[in-house]
């Protein structure tokens, strides 16, 4: 019998969390669409009354707008006569759920993202059978494949994935993940072979040594709120394993272990607590923000840090952007590498081809006014020709087509679309927080979904530097330095829906206290006290049911497994 699983709102991760207000009453019809040749059915105008809702997104770092003043957004609003008003979290995503909870009002449309399971235990969601089964013909081709594995535990649907796989796969030529370093650092050491962690972190403190003038950071790391992952999942990645959450799955056996106390998570914290000791690890990780994070990344100052792609690409694209413009700043622009604890152990930041994530969704909630609407607008997303607009956007402005059908940009199209041009055109709001196709689908006529994923856009795209680069390590993309994914048919594990208040739920709220607790402590205590400080930090962790945990999620494990098969 199939797992009924709530799924994904992303793909690693991430993960964005957006909401919908209704700001008028009951409206006119939606607008009529007609159908191809793919199945999807496809968009028309519309004369409907023009409503603005708005989409609440529990997820912090982007500014508040209204899809109108898109270009992609005032043309679906052109066509469903339906406006959106994004906004983002500030501050604490609990206790801003909390309190729509407490109140029982709420945006009309929510994506939740970690706090999924309080705000499905409230009752917040409506129930998305009927309205899919009467006005989502895209959903039902879309989502299809995928309906009973989305279901609830009352076997009803509240959420819909923000991504799904549809059409033939297409391998990502960027890893989801890696240790990342300045191009400088790599070109001034002569573009050496970089593979454990001994040898990143000798680049760095090398690099550093040399330049005391500069008054650089060795490595930064993000601890932000719910990001904090990003400086705890290291131990695993550095083991050769992909981003399954809390544990690592073994492939032959299928068993979950978790990490969090294993000599690989000592080993990484004490590389830390090294150098932080010689004063190149920037102390005050332990408290910024997302944002400020983000800004130092962009200052020219941090030599190194990991990280996942999502979590720091607009950061990334900051560097890019500028880089495209004076390729003098190239050198402060960031290489990722495979980097593991030893040279034998394959890595794993590619993200695998595997099943839905269950716990991330989005979600029409019971102070929606017209959920017909908003489900129509939805639908009316999914279309052939919208998820082409979304993500490639305008024929003869954004994209052209060759004699063959092949999608393509040329080397003009390429340099006006940076960061700004995303933003004003609306493929920065449309790239995530909707109901899509998957970056690793493909559209009906062929060609990838994702533009960079498009081997010719991605080659047209490479800068002078960038190819160089490449060309250094032999490959003409970044993916191609890293090993290829093992397909995992329950990835990823943090996916797996868990009740509120369960053992699995309790032990990861635990866990996630403990470690940041102690991590602070660990990585900027003296070094003669690091041995008394990791006693201390199992001390606690040895408290919580581990056993139980990695006994529920190789449960989960076997049960995706089996459903693959």
């Amino acid at each position: 019998m199939k797992m009924k699983k709530r799924l994904l709102l992303g793909l690693t991760a991430a993960l964005l969390v957006s909401v919908v207000t209704a700001c008028s009453g009951n409206t006119n019809k939606p607008a009529a669409t007609g159908s191809t040749n793919d199945g999807s059915s496809t968009p028309t105008s519309t004369t409907q009354e023009k409503v603005t809702y708005t989409i609440y997104n529990g997820v912090a770092g982007t500014k508040d707008i209204n899809t109108n003043e898109t270009t992609i957004g005032k043309m679906l609003e052109d066509q469903t006569g339906v406006n959106f008003k994004l906004e983002f979290l500030v501050g604490d995503l609990n206790t801003k759920i909390g309190t729509m909870i407490a109140s029982g009002k709420y945006p009309e449309v929510l994506i939740p993202d970690a706090a999924m399971e309080e705000v499905l235990n409230a009752g917040a969601f409506i129930e998305l059978d009927k309205l899919i089964e009467e006005h989502g013909p895209n959903i039902k081709r879309v989502y299809g494949p995928y309906l009973d594995q989305m279901r609830d535990k009352d076997g009803k649907l509240y959420i819909l994935p923000i991504a799904v796989q549809v059409g033939d796969y297409v391998p990502d030529p960027e890893p989801g993940a890696a240790f990342w370093i300045q191009r400088r650092v790599l070109e001034e050491a002569g573009f050496p072979k970089v593979k454990t962690l001994d040898q990143y972190i000798e680049l760095i403190t090398n690099y550093a040594e040399k330049h005391k003038d500069e008054n650089l950071t060795g490595m930064v790391s993000l601890t932000h709120d719910w990001r904090f992952f990003a400086t705890a999942n290291p131990p695993m990645h550095l083991m050769g394993y992909p981003n399954e959450g809390n544990v690592m799955v073994d492939l032959n056996s299928h068993e979950a272990k978790t990490y969090a106390a294993t000599d690989a998570t000592y080993k990484w914290l004490k590389t830390l607590n090294e150098l932080n000791a010689k004063g190149l690890f920037d102390k005050s990780s332990f408290v910024d923000n997302y944002d400020q994070y983000i800004a130092k990344l962009t200052s020219h100052k941090v030599l190194g840090f990991f990280d996942y792609r999502w979590q720091v690409q607009n950061g990334l694209n900051v560097l890019t952007d500028a880089a495209r413009k004076d390729p003098s700043l190239d050198a402060y622009n960031y290489f990722p590498l495979p980097v593991t604890f030893d040279e034998q152990t394959p890595d794993a930041y590619i993200d695998p081809q595997g099943g839905l994530v269950t716990n991330r969704g989005i979600g029409i909630t019971v102070s929606a006014k017209d959920p017909v609407r908003i489900i129509k607008y939805f639908d009316n997303l999914l279309t052939e020709e919208n998820q082409t607009l979304t993500s490639w956007g305008i024929q003869g402005e954004t994209y052209e087509v060759d004699d063959n059908g092949r999608y393509y940009r040329t080397a003009e199209q390429i340099a006006k679309i940076d960061e700004a041009f995303n933003e004003k055109f609306g493929f920065k709001q449309y790239g995530w927080n909707w109901p899509s196709y998957n970056a690793n689908s493909t559209l009906a006529n062929g060609n990838a979904k994702a533009v960079l994923y498009q081997p010719e856009v991605f080659q047209m795209r490479l800068t002078d530097s960038d190819k160089r680069f490449l060309d250094k390590y032999g490959a003409k993309t970044y993916s191609e330095m890293f090993a290829e994914p093992v397909y995992r048919p329950w990835y990823p594990a943090w996916g797996f829906a868990k009740e509120q208040n369960s053992p699995e739920q309790m032990w990861e709220t635990s866990k996630d206290e403990i470690t940041k607790k102690h991590y602070p402590k660990l990585v900027l205590g003296a070094p003669d006290k690091f041995e008394a400080n990791w006693e201390e930090y199992l001390k606690d962790f040895n408290k919580l049911d581990t056993a139980g945990y990695e006994k529920w999620t190789t449960e989960q494990v076997k049960i995706r497994v089996e459903d693959a098969k």
